[in-house]
């Protein structure tokens, strides 16, 4: 992956990574893909993400409390926050916790395709 970036996807919704993880592929990156924040966060590759795409609600540790473990010991890496819920605070609670963006399903591939290249811009190339 000359030009490609190493991406996570983490959601504990096996068909909803997997399609993530096929359009992510799709651009031209590398994708892993996590059933949960814990598994995400105990990765041998954890520093070689360019961006980690999560789900907020899902069992054990949510991605609020992913994008805070991320922010407190692996830096700046951008984080879009993806979720089913309806609560009218979400987003704003997702963008206060410094998430890259804030999509609520379902979303559009070219609303994620968007994102991410915003999320990627400035980044450095493959790690």
């Amino acid at each position: 992956m000359a030009n490609g970036h190493l991406i996570s996807i983490v959601d504990d919704d096996p068909s909803m990574r997997d399609a993530l993880a096929s359009l992510i592929r799709s651009l031209g990156h590398d994708v892993r893909a996590f059933a949960s924040a814990e598994e995400f966060l105990a990765s041998h590759e954890l520093e070689r993400f360019s961006c980690a795409i999560t789900d907020i609600q899902m069992p054990g540790m949510n991605g609020f409390e992913l994008k805070r473990q991320l922010s407190l010991h692996h830096g700046a890496v951008p984080v879009i926050m993806i979720t089913a819920r309806a609560e009218p605070d979400l987003e704003e609670r997702a963008m206060s916790s410094g998430a890259a963006s804030f999509l609520r399903k379902p979303f559009e591939a070219e609303t994620l395709v968007g994102c991410l290249a915003q999320a990627l811009e400035g980044w450095p190339n493959a790690r």
